[in-house]
């Protein structure tokens, strides 16, 4: 596998200005932070970590292989290829947990709403009864019901037990891909079963096959994606609305310290929701009025606010998103922020000199989530989240209170217009309810093909959100098609991708159908989690053609992923049989036999593969001519 590359652009940390004005503000007034913290760290980084042959799981270890010091083998005799596999079926086991425990919160609010326990309620009775329907859910009943029903159903879906076909996979994955897993004994049971049993396989002297715990990985990515993630999105599109397109403004710019300010950062969006419904309420708002401030808003942040972004109005109340995980110490420094909430993952461990330094409140509002120092903690239950929505605006006047005259603020004069909220529903209504406009435009070659573009950011490859977009830029400049989602989504967003001005900087055949269509060449499909529904997306375009999602024009980059969340995206889009580009290369390297089964042997079982490069042109090469190779298979060329 290729050395990592680390982009540089001066001293800039971000592609973002309004992400570097605020470094600088925060270097200036000597404050750790995630840009900094990077060097130290990179000068004293383990290769053998990073080639993945570095294993600590036992007392005869640690273990490391080296070819210099005779070291072929673990002490327990595992090789190179599995020590590796065995690391990367754990990093998967985690994402698929973490998406899991989305799925139960989502499925239980599902419940304790028709229950009449929580602030929410049915809004889209559609989604309902159709999602319902096609998971063999009786529809024979008020909506009330049948939710409950459904909410039963999903729950099950989670620990489903081997023996039982899934009828979500059997629902929303392309019938030849069935097969195919079939053939391959990597269909999966339960979320719960195939993490249970993927933790059990790397306990030391288990299971040493790293094919063994490769094929364990795929059937994993599968359980996340058809147990965990398709069922929470449709379960949050029936609670508050399917998203629709509809421009936002997104960047730091969007706040404003005349406001009480609650920013809601994570992945799930239950809180979040909840205080937006009660800061509606005139009360509320009469409240911060008489605090001094101009009135209270509700602001997203990561995962959690792209939820809220895709359904919510731009309104008084709701006032955007400020950007991904590498722009939240920025957020805290501009001195706007009154709470800031926290759920699920992406809260840095590092933030209480922030609290103090900038005048915010620290609150956790999911048992996941535990800053040090951090003492205001609600563990978040469904028939809560009016009461805790109610405890943060307190909090927040409170806050607000204290900081005015206290702590100077400093808000970057930056907001960006977006259009976000493409789910699947959205694009076929753009395209007249059926998918022949935009299978005619690739027929055509106007549009070659399409990516999604599914990932995080981080700083190994270089400045904050480099990789993603260039690559984006490169790839529509190609008139290949950007559907995206996760931490990736907010930096295109910010950065200007994800509206009509962006289809100046796209191919012409690419141009004419954005146009024609009156959408930007980069569709905002949410956040990391609607990787369930852009499979759904390319399930239709595959059902629609007749085809496998292996033989379509599309492909998957995760330009500057950065966890465990992106790793098990990522095995269920090698299982999916699409072209997979990672950047930067994951640690499994040091497995000379498993390199060789990513990127060669694997193409010939899933029809996926694994592509590398931290350069946004190559890397775009590489997708535009995987693309190339399908159209002429399917004659298209």
């Amino acid at each position: 596998m290729a050395r990592m590359v680390r982009h540089r652009t001066g001293d800039r940390v971000s592609v973002h200005d309004s992400v570097q004005e605020m470094y600088e503000r925060l270097h200036k007034d000597g404050m750790s932070n995630t840009f900094d913290r990077f060097d130290p760290q990179e000068k004293i980084r383990c290769g053998f970590c990073s080639a993945g042959v570095s294993c600590q799981l036992c007392t005869n270890g640690p273990c490391r292989i080296s070819d210099q010091a005779g070291a072929m083998l673990g002490v327990c005799g595992i090789t190179p290829d599995a020590m590796a596999m065995r690391d990367m079926l754990l990093r998967n086991a985690m994402g698929a947990s973490t998406y899991a425990h989305h799925a139960y919160e989502a499925f239980r609010t599902l419940k304790s709403t028709v229950e009449g326990k929580t602030p929410f309620k049915i809004t889209d009775r559609d989604k309902l009864f159709w999602f319902a329907g096609q998971c063999g859910v009786s529809t024979n009943g008020s909506p009330e019901q049948v939710a409950s029903w459904l909410a039963d159903f999903l729950m099950y879906e989670l620990h489903r037990g081997y023996d039982e076909p899934s009828k979500i996979i059997a629902a929303f994955a392309p019938p030849p891909r069935q097969k195919k897993w079939q053939d391959l004994a990597i269909y999966p049971a339960g979320t719960l079963h195939e993490i249970k049993d993927a933790v059990a396989s790397c306990l030391t002297n288990v299971d040493g096959d790293f094919l063994s715990m490769a094929r364990k990985a795929l059937r994993l990515g599968i359980a996340t994606i058809y147990g965990a993630q398709i069922g929470l999105e449709m379960v949050q599109d029936i609670l508050f609305g399917t998203p629709m397109p509809h421009e936002v403004e997104v960047d730091l710019g969007i706040l404003d310290p005349a406001y009480v300010n609650i920013v809601f950062n994570g992945h799930e969006p239950w809180v979040g929701m909840a205080t937006y419904l009660a800061a509606k309420n005139p009360q509320v708002q009469q409240r911060a009025r008489e605090a001094g401030a101009r009135g209270l808003r509700v602001i997203g942040s990561i995962e959690t606010g792209q939820e809220m972004l895709q359904r919510l109005p731009m309104d008084e109340v709701f006032r955007g998103l400020t950007g991904n995980w590498l722009a939240i110490e920025p957020a805290l420094a501009t001195g706007a922020i009154d709470v800031f909430a926290m759920d699920e993952n992406c809260s840095p461990p590092y933030l209480k000199p922030y609290e103090e330094k900038y005048g915010v409140t620290l609150v956790s509002v999911n048992d996941l989530v535990r800053i040090p120092g951090v003492d205001k903690n609600f563990d978040y239950k469904p028939p809560e989240a009016a009461h805790i929505a109610n405890q943060l605006i307190d909090l927040a006047i409170g806050n607000f209170k204290a900081r005015k005259g206290k702590v100077t603020p400093k808000v970057p004069q930056k907001i960006t217009k977006a259009i976000s909220g493409f789910s699947t529903e959205a694009v076929l209504k753009a395209l007249g309810g059926t998918p022949d406009p935009l299978v005619s435009a690739i027929k055509a070659g106007k549009i070659k093909g399409v990516v999604a573009l599914v990932n995080c950011t981080t700083l190994s490859t270089g400045p904050h959100d480099y990789m993603t977009v260039n690559l984006a830029k490169e790839l529509i400049k190609k008139d290949i098609m950007i559907v995206s989602g996760g931490c990736g989504n907010h930096g295109l967003e910010v950065a200007g991708l994800c509206n009509l001005d962006a289809i100046n900087m796209a191919g012409p055949g690419l141009q004419e159908i954005c146009r024609s269509l009156n959408i930007p060449p980069v569709l905002s499909f949410g956040t990391c989690t609607d990787t369930g529904r852009i499979s759904m997306l390319t399930t239709a375009l595959a059902n629609h053609l007749g085809v496998d999602s292996a033989d379509l024009p599309i492909a998957v980059t995760a330009p500057q992923y950065l966890e465990q969340k992106a790793t098990i995206d990522g095995m269920f889009a090698l299982a999916y049989g699409l072209y997979t580009h990672l950047s930067p290369t994951p640690p499994v390297a040091g497995g000379p036999e498993l390199v060789k089964l990513l990127t060669e042997q694997l193409e010939g079982y899933t029809g996926g593969k694994v592509a590398l490069g931290d350069d946004p042109v190559e890397a775009a090469k590489g997708i535009e001519n995987h693309i190339l190779k399908k159209r002429a298979k399917l004659g298209l060329d």
